[in-house]
């Protein structure tokens, strides 16, 4: 709650000195000369409302939009051994971690893979690929479960969650600008708005979405030698690597769905000006910093 608590404080003050600096800047007065009958207040709690609101609820319905996504199938009662001991497993590095214990799910694909997810650290979901459960030995599986408990620990999806609200606010505010700019200053619309208005405010959102999802990658990216780092604490420093190495000599990357990619252990591999929107740093870097910490 107090990670919540002043993620929100910093961003209101983001919100705040934002509004201060287009004020001394003198927009406010630009627009007014202009005809632009714009109220920077306003416009600027509208995009707070949408930006927060749409994340917050994407992260409000993320543990039923995943099991619906993957087909992930909640343990209520162990059926066998290898369940038995995926459960007990996921106790055990909870209690370590000091987070409530996380519904526990296996969802059917032959990729190796694993996720977490939930807006409370209290009450998440961890899931894992069947084809991980095949296709890994426990020791590996345990630095898989390690690293995703260490997400939930972490609250990196509700931080996600609150860097998205952010991003999404600035990316409304600043493209109903641009488009009142274009609409009002280049093409004299005097009245209410033109169609240079909504062409230009889909367009510089589109554009500045994708400044935005740069920033929000950046930060998944970061979270993940984290989760690596408390996956270690966890499971061994053995283990998180030998798990990472595992993932390493896969033939193609573990896929989930687009909207999933963040939650997942691993990403696919871009190269170029992709990897500024990779949501996972290659594998290769994550066990070097593993291994330059044991030093």
């Amino acid at each position: 709650m107090k990670r919540i608590f002043l993620f929100i404080l910093t961003n209101l003050a983001i919100l705040f000195v934002l509004n201060i600096t287009l004020r001394l800047l003198g927009v406010d007065r630009i627009l007014d000369n202009q005809g632009v009958d714009l109220n920077i207040n306003n416009l600027l709690a509208y995009a707070a409302v949408i930006g927060f609101g749409g994340a917050f609820i994407s992260l409000a319905i993320s543990k039923w939009s995943a099991k619906r996504m993957t087909g992930a199938v909640v343990i209520t009662q162990p059926s066998d051994p290898t369940e038995r001991w995926l459960v007990e497993t996921v106790r055990r590095q909870a209690e370590m971690a000091g987070i409530g214990m996380p519904e526990v799910a296996i969802y059917d694909s032959p990729d190796i893979n694993a996720f977490a997810t939930g807006m409370n650290k209290n009450n998440a979901l961890v899931a894992v690929s069947s084809g991980l459960l095949h296709g890994m030995s426990k020791d590996e599986v345990e630095g898989v479960l390690a690293h995703e408990i260490s997400h939930v620990a972490n609250g990196d999806m509700v931080t996600l969650t609150l860097i998205q609200g952010v991003v999404n606010t600035f990316v409304i505010f600043l493209s109903k600008i641009i488009g009142h700019l274009v609409d009002r200053v280049v093409f004299k619309t005097e009245r209410g708005h033109g169609p240079a208005f909504w062409i230009t405010d889909m367009i510089a959102q589109m554009v500045l979405g994708i400044l935005a999802s740069m920033i929000v990658m950046w930060f998944s990216r970061h979270r993940e030698f984290r989760a690596d780092a408390g996956g270690a604490q966890l499971a061994g420093r053995g283990k998180m690597i030998a798990a990472l190495e595992r993932l390493q000599r896969q033939h193609a990357p573990a896929q989930l769905p687009t909207e999933m990619a963040a939650m997942g252990i691993s990403g696919s591999r871009m190269g170029g000006i992709k990897a500024l929107f990779m949501s996972h740093p290659p594998l290769e870097q994550r066990i070097q910093a593993l291994r330059d910490a044991a030093v």
